[in-house]
């Protein structure tokens, strides 16, 4: 049986969820399975292309759905996890028995453990370890802002190495030593050691532009790095660098989008009243009520911006 899984790639959770996907199905449905992955990013316009179903069995995870009568495996746990109201509607009168939503899960890598436990009996308790930090990172439960930004634990210096790597193919390699190694072990492989000692390095200059960068105004700290050899960073450094801050609000930019993250801070007792998830798709993205994204082509600088800055208006309005 040939398998595809399609999972959100560049990130801990969306790789994690692939790895005890892969484990549930070897255990539950198929030991001789053949597995391929694809990892899916967020972008401007279309995100699923034609013929990218093309297996026995087609899955993905933590990622948006597909009403594509090919796909036979689904599990996301965003808000925003339907690209329309077709598409919920398609996801609604699904009978076959393959296909969950669970919105109320800080990671979608949890979800599928414990939604497969409780329809098919899964039990995976080696990749505890796995399942914690995803659900940690995933749900920003992080004790403290150093913690999630100086980086001494190997799952924080992990998530550094999955965002940030050039490697098209090193989410992917990645997926089965997840299944089989610790935290530790991986992070112990030079080439994952060698990749992450470079990208901290760029980490801690990153912290540095966005100390100079960034401004905090009435709750909202807002910063414009798009002019910046970088679109990823570390979305905990705003409120490393400005505790104060409520709701953040920062535009990047890449070969592919202009991307604007929204994001509250977890260590601020201030009420957050308002749901990122909701805001964003009004303008074409989405994620959680906590945190959430929008993507815009590349070209559409203007936009973006105005964007941005109606944004992180509306957020300052709402803490007044």
């Amino acid at each position: 049986m040939g398998v595809l899984v399609c999972f959100h790639d560049r990130c801990f959770d969306g790789i994690g969820s692939a790895a005890v996907f892969t484990r549930f199905y070897r255990q539950c449905v198929d030991p001789k399975a053949d597995f391929r992955y694809h990892g899916l990013v967020h972008r401007a316009g279309q995100l699923f292309d034609e013929g990218l179903f093309d297996d026995q069995e087609n899955a993905i995870v933590d990622f948006k759905y597909s009403s594509s009568e090919r796909l036979t495996w689904w599990f996301d746990h965003h808000q925003s996890a339907f690209l329309s109201e077709a598409d919920a509607e398609h996801f609604r009168h699904d009978r076959s028995g393959k296909k969950f939503y669970g919105p109320d899960y800080r990671s979608c890598t949890k979800f599928i453990v414990e939604t497969c436990q409780r329809k098919f009996g899964f039990e995976a308790p080696e990749l505890d370890e796995l399942v914690y930090w995803a659900d940690l990172i995933d749900g920003a439960q992080y004790p403290d802002t150093r913690t999630a930004v100086e980086m001494h634990e190997p799952a924080t210096q992990l998530t550094l190495v999955i965002e940030g790597t050039s490697d098209p193919q090193f989410s992917v390699r990645l997926i089965p030593k997840l299944m089989s190694m610790s935290l530790q072990q991986i992070m112990d492989i030079p080439e994952v050691r060698q990749t992450f000692d470079r990208l901290y390095a760029l980490h801690l200059k990153t912290i540095d532009i966005i100390r100079s960068r960034a401004e905090l105004k009435d709750g909202v700290v807002f910063l414009d790095v798009a002019d910046q050899d970088f679109e990823g960073f570390n979305k905990f450094i705003p409120y490393y660098l400005f505790p104060g801050a409520v709701y953040s609000v920062a535009l990047s930019r890449s070969a592919t989008r202009f991307k604007i993250g929204v994001g509250s801070n977890p260590w601020n007792a201030t009420p957050k009243t308002a749901n990122l998830a909701s805001i964003c798709e009004r303008y074409g993205g989405g994620g959680h009520a906590k945190v959430a994204a929008i993507s815009l082509p590349p070209t559409d600088c203007a936009r973006a911006r105005k964007v941005a800055d109606e944004i992180a208006s509306h957020l300052r309005c709402g803490l007044a």
